[in-house]
Order: C-alpha cells, then structure tokens, then sequence
C-alpha cells in the first residue's frame, strides 16, 4: 500500500499538482507515518502544565468531560518531524509532505521544549534515526504491537530502497542467467565485489579467506573421503563450446556427448586428470534461449543455469551418451562431474508449469512501476510467462516474473533468482526453502543426479545456508534490505525456525552419504563460508577464490596469512580447498596470470597446494576466450598454443600426476623466508608435505625481484590431541623431512622437471635453516630428497 500511494503521489508531483520532486519512496512514505506518530507522543507525554502554554492552535487542549488532551495540532507534528529527521540529505521528497511550522520561535513554549530536549546525537540515515528511536524511545511507540512492527517495516524499506540503488538493479550487459556479461564484465564484477564488500562479507569471487570466527562453537563433521578423492584434478569444459572445438579439430560433426573421441579423453588422462567436468550438460530452458533471441543473440543457447529438467539434453545425445561416455571416460580413469544448481529453475521450466507452488511468489506484482505486456515465453497451453517489460528496453531487472494460469486467470509474482549482489538471474525462478516439500524434491534430484555423475558441483551453495536465506527472502522484522519487497514478508526467529530446523545441505550430505556412497560433493561457496561447509556442512570440497585473486594479485601476506589462519585452526580444511586459476565466472587464466613465469609459477602452486586443483576449458592450450554460459560455440578461432602447452607438459602435468603427495594436509608445513636482517619476505612461498618418499619441499617468489633467506620454522598448525582438542605446534624444516642423524651429511634436493639443485648438511639445516635464493617469479618443486653419505 505504501509503494502505491507513493507511486500516486509522484504522479501527481510530476504533473505539477504536488510539490516536490517525484522521487518518494514507499519506504519514506511509511517511515514519516511512523515519525508522525512518535511525534504525537512526545507532545502528548509532556507536563500537563508545560501542554497548557501558548496559544491553541499550537497546544493540545483538555477535551472537556474526559481528563484527556485533545491531539497536538498538525502543525507541531510536523515540525517535530522534520527536527526528528534532522540533516539527512536523502530526504527531500519526505519534507515536501510535511506542513513545517516556521521557526520556534512560532511555537508555544512547550513546543520549544520539546524541541530544544531532542537528542542530536541521532545516527544521520532515517534507517539509523528509526532504530535509534525504538532503542531508545521505546515508550514513545505506543501501541507496542502496531507501531513498533510498523517502525522495523518502514526502517527495512528504506534500506531496500537504498540497497537497490546502490547496486542499480538494471539488466546484465550480456545475456546470461547469473549475470554472465558479454560486454562491461570489470564493471559487474566491481559493483558485485563493492557491494559484497558493503555486506561485510566476502565476495562472490571476491578474493577474501575463509572466516573462522565462532567455527569452533559448530560442530565438527568432516566428510570421510574416499580412496579416490584426495587425488582428483578438475578439468572444466563447457560443454557445447567443447564439442564444437572437437568438431573443428577432428573435421567431423561431434555433437554428442558419445562422440567425444577417446584420444581426447586419453589427453587429458596423460595431463594428470582424473574429473570431467561437463558444464552444461541438462535440458535448459527454451525461455532463457528464446531472451537472449529476442535480445539481439540468434546464436545463444539458454543459459546453463536456467534449466528445465535434470535430464541430459535431447540435443547431447540425452541419458544413453551420457551411460556410453561414462563408461568410456572410466577406463581412461576419468570420473565425470555435473553442476547442480540448487536454489533456481528456469521461468518456462517443468517445475515452474506444474508445480508453481514450488517457488517463492506473491499474488499481487510488488512494485506498482511494474508491467507484464511482453511476449508470452512459454510453449504451453495453459500457463503463460511473461518478464517486467522495463527487461526488455533495458530499463531495470525487475525481482519477478508473471505467471498465469489460462485454465483460471490466477497471475503469480515468482521470484527470480537472485543472490543480493547484483541484478537478478531474469531467466530463472527462485524456489522457496521453507517449505520443507521443495527442501525433500531437491534432495530427491540430487541424489538422483548423483547417481549419474560421481563428482557433483553445486552452484552457489552459500545461498542457500540457513543465515542467507533468512537474509534474503526471509527476513527478521528490522533485518530486511537483501532482496527488494522482501521486507514485508518478514517472519519471526521462532517461525523461521520451525519451517526449516536444520541446514538444507547438512540433509543433502547426510542423504547421499546414505543412498549414494562415494559421491564427492563440491561447494561453489563464497562469503567467508569456505571453512563452515566443509567442517560443519559436511561438503568434500569447497571453492578457494582466496587462491586465484590473492595469487594473481601478488598479495604473499594477504595468502600466506589465509593458510596461517587455517593451519592454525584446523589443516583438514586447507586440504579440502578446490584452488583455481580461473573459473566460468572470472576472465580466463591467460588474461589474469599471462603466460610466462608468473603463470608457471602459480600454477606450480595450484599443483602442489593441498586440495584440489581445478582447470579451466582451454587453460593448459592457452586458449584465451572465457566462454559465457550460452555460448554454443567459441566466438574465436583459436588454436592451441603449441609452446604453453609443451611446456606444461615438462612444468606443470609432472606435478598434476603426482597429486597423491601433494593433496592432503597432515603433513603440510609452511615457512617463513627469513631475510639476512631477521625480517620475513611475504613474497616467498616455501611449503614442504609427505614423508619418507613422498616428502617434498616446493618454493615460489611472487614478484618481480630477487629474494633471499632461509627457512627453518613452521608456521604453528593444529594437531588433535587425547581429549580432542586442537593444540598448536610448530615444527623445523628439518623435522618435517625427517632429515636426523649425523649434522655433517649433506641432503640434496633435485627437481626432476628442471634439473634445478640444492645442497645443504642435515647441520645447516636443522640449526640455520636451508640458505634460499629465487629469482623473479622463480619457483622450485623438490620432490627428489636424498641423504648422502658422510
């Protein structure tokens, strides 16, 4: 009602029949109604002596016969009002509604009092100014049970209000379900990383560790991996893009996932691979097609995350290429993976047609601003689907969709999906998990998914946790902003938690452990949730965009203190990292690292690193286009660089088919290079893992410069002790690599790609450190260490 009655006055004032700018908001509107009141109370809760002063048409007479005061005169309110609204400069098209009284001097004496008493320390922002006075002045919010809920509905559209705008809800620039833009990609992904960063809370790909704060008060309930987890090396396709890439190279038409030749699946074998993951591989939307049609891209498929059914693609060969694809990559050792995309579906999709009550929606379209004219998007006799037409010329990204049902007339506001950072997802409908039968049909098709592909990525997992869900769609009174007109939707702790008592993907590991043994269970998960998914959630594995940005970036101390901070609170997380160079949603690697000693350098950590090392399509043949997710086919003509790609083979693919001494992270310690003058180079990545054999030592300088040192002591790491408590220790580089016995005998350390050497005595080393020097982006894997004689 507020948002209508505002639309009707900016109207009006645009008309010229009001004055003032044409700019209120529903939030302004319902926060000055809420001021009013208040300020009714601090008049009518003055000495009844002081109340009588001055002039009647500024003092609230006795009403004769009753012993009660007439309400202040309108004209005090006001003015009260606009003192209580003090200097915020966001609030012009609130005082073109009020009535001021002129000075205060005007006023009855009373009046001033009152006035000269308002506290000033009042925050500046009208949000700020309403909470101040429910903290503060919770007397005045008289009825409680009517003007208090009013007060923290009015406080949660006014940050609404501002949260889109600071995020300037509009389109993407490409055309793509997740935002994935074809043009302006840096400007998205600033404005996602600035507002992530306003949230207090790292980013999607924002670059920012893990959070470990209060993590030890959850529970602890790592998932068991497999015997073949540990071992696993992603290699990203996307799918159609893939096969076209195929078709060119081999001459022939390969279209479906079957005709994906064995040499190519030998290939990536030879490269230490051991997961396949098929971006894209479900029958998507014909709507999401059909929107990047209409909207100037004849060539685009739907976007991979607005789906239809969890089914393999009619046009990929459907469920019987997948079986003979799965059965082939297995002899070559390759396991596939799929995405699953959880919190979403397409607007035209399955789901959406039979089974609306499925999805987040309201009866009435929540802004009045919105109109559903445009095309109808779905191939179906008795729904019809139609986007807010601002979509269409680029206007805005509104937060719904229509729905209508022909055979009733009924219209449905769905939600589109939307993860607060940006604009939403148009070609998606959100689903709503406090129903507990959408949480159980989700497990249902994930389980079912699992049992077709043994490594399954789930898309934007931290969506989905309990605390933001609660932010974005179902807010406390008074916590409201995420999501645009989902303030008034707000519920109660108690009702919150009684529709959804537990973690969603605490139910989904649990389920698969149980129906589908030997799954490996992948979180895309950003917003400093990385150590509570794997720890608490029970995921096998979860994204590191800490290791790309931080890398790419040069920031030693910012990572180095990422994997401090995680040793020191439990290694098993840090061997649980899926660390990547680049993913679908970020520039490709070659454009971030480029392809020189930089690049080798970090991808040698990539390879090394406990976790699980991801590629990206095209990485290691230095392909340079990122491919948007509707893409059906490259928009460049590349070729494999023939020079990158032989010289992974001799740097990098070593590395990658060796991850069995490298993945886990019990034995991982990390050092300091300590320079001649006692400081600490946060430039040099100097880390050993294994024992015995498979012990290693593995350096990496991160700049342009030379660097010099030794490195002797560990960086504290928990270990658990009887009682089962995490206790810090610390280890020299000497007791790591079990270097004992006679100080005089000289270890040597060999990298076998290289042929680069080191030699010091078990002396040196245990009392001094190992004496270091790197050159600029340097970067030394030891993996051959020998004890000579005396």
């Amino acid at each position: 009602m507020a948002r209508r009655t505002a639309a009707d006055i900016n109207a009006e004032r645009a008309r010229g029949e009001l004055p003032g700018p044409p700019t209120l908001t529903g939030g302004q509107l319902l926060a000055t109604r809420v001021l009013r009141s208040v300020a009714r109370r601090l008049v009518e809760t003055a000495t009844p002596s002081a109340a009588r002063e001055g002039p009647e048409e500024t003092r609230p007479p006795d009403v004769p016969g009753t012993g009660r005061r007439r309400a202040p005169s309108k004209a005090l309110v006001d003015r009260l009002v606009l003192e209580l609204l003090g200097d915020d400069p966001a609030t012009p098209s609130v005082r073109d509604l009020l009535e001021p009284a002129g000075s205060t001097d005007d006023l009855a004496p009373a009046a001033r009092a009152l006035l000269r008493n308002l506290p000033r320390a009042t925050p500046e922002s009208l949000v700020g100014r309403l909470l101040w006075i429910r903290d503060h002045w919770p007397h005045l919010l008289e009825p409680r049970d009517e003007v208090e809920p009013l007060l923290l509905l009015a406080a949660d559209l006014v940050a609404e209000e501002a949260r889109a705008l600071q995020l300037r809800y509009r389109p993407p620039t490409g055309d793509g379900a997740r935002g994935q833009p074809a043009d302006g990609a840096d400007a998205d992904a600033a404005d996602e990383a600035g507002s992530i960063a306003a949230m207090g809370f790292g980013g999607h790909g924002a670059g920012t560790g893990p959070d470990y704060a209060g993590l030890d008060a959850e529970p602890e309930r790592f998932s068991v991996d497999t015997a073949w987890m540990p071992d696993v090396v992603l290699q990203a396709k996307a799918t159609y893009v893939w096969l076209d890439q195929l078709s060119r190279r081999h001459g022939r038409d390969i279209r479906t996932l079957d005709a994906i030749p064995d040499e190519e699946l030998a290939r990536l074998a030879s490269w230490g691979v051991t997961g396949l993951w098929l971006i894209g591989v479900w029958q998507r939307s014909h709507a999401s097609a059909e929107i990047k049609h209409r909207r100037g891209n004849p060539d685009a498929v739907a976007s991979a995350y607005a789906l239809d059914e969890y089914r393999i693609a009619d046009d990929l060969g459907g469920e019987p290429a997948l079986e003979r694809l799965r059965e082939r990559a297995a002899s070559h050792g390759i396991r596939l993976a799929s995405d699953m995309v959880p919190n979403h579906m397409g607007i035209d999709s399955t789901w959406v047609i039979n089974h609306p009550e499925r999805f987040l929606a309201i009866a009435e379209s929540p802004f009045p601003s919105y109109s559903f004219s445009g095309p109808d998007l779905a191939q179906h006799a008795d729904v019809e689907i139609r986007l807010e037409d601002h979509y269409w010329d680029a206007t805005d990204a509104a937060v719904v969709f229509e729905r209508t049902d022909r055979r009733t007339g009924e219209h449905r506001y769905v939600y589109h999906g939307n993860d607060g950072t940006s604009f939403p997802w148009n070609d998606t409908a959100q689903l709503d998990y406090l129903r507990a039968d959408v949480r159980e049909v989700v497990i249902r098709t994930i389980v079912d998914v699992a049992r077709r592909f043994p490594i399954i990525r789930f898309d934007a997992a931290m969506v989905l946790a309990r605390r933001h869900i609660r932010r974005l769609w179902w807010p406390e009174p008074g916590g409201g902003g995420g999501i645009p007109s989902r303030a008034e939707h707000a519920i109660s702790s108690r009702a919150f938690a009684a529709a959804m008592p537990r973690e969603f993907w605490r139910d989904v590991v649990d389920r698969v452990a149980t129906e589908v043994p030997g799954t490996l269970l992948l979180a895309e998960a950003f917003w400093l949730m990385e150590g509570f998914f794997v720890r608490t959630l029970g995921m096998h594995r979860v994204y590191n965009s800490a290791f790309m940005h931080m890398l790419r970036d040069e920031n030693g101390e910012g990572y180095r203190r990422v994997i401090k901070e995680t040793l020191a609170f439990d290694p098993q997380v840090l061997g649980r990292f899926v660390n990547f160079m680049t993913n679908p949603d970020e520039a490709t690697a070659l454009e971030q690292f480029g392809a020189d000693d930089k690049y080798f350098g970090v991808a040698v950590v990539l390879a090394t690193m406990p976790g699980l090392p991801m590629l990206g399509h095209g990485q290691l043949e230095g392909l340079g286009e990122r491919y948007g997710m509707e893409f059906r086919r490259p928009m460049r003509d590349e070729q494999p660089n023939a020079g990158l790609l032989a010289r992974h083979r001799r740097e990098l693919v070593p590395l990658l088919r060796q991850r069995h001494r490298f993945a886990g992270a019990a034995d991982f310690r990390l050092y300091d290079l300590v320079t001649e003058d006692g400081g600490v180079d946060e430039h040099v990545y100097a880390y050993s893992n294994g024992t015995g054999p498979d012990r290693s030592l593995v350096l990496y300088h991160d700049r342009f410069a030379s660097a010099a040192g030794r490195i002797r002591g560990s960086a504290a790491y928990a270990v658990v002790d009887a009682a089962g408590n995490h206790v810090p220790r610390t280890s020299t580089l000497a007791e790591a690599l079990g270097l004992e016995g006679d100080a005089a005998r000289t270890v040597s350390f060999h990298d076998p790609r290289t042929g680069a050497t080191l030699a010091s005595t078990i002396g040196d080393i245990r009392d001094r450190g190992l004496a270091v020097h790197l050159d600029a982006y340097e970067h030394r894997a030891y993996t051959e260490i020998t004890v000579g004689d005396r």
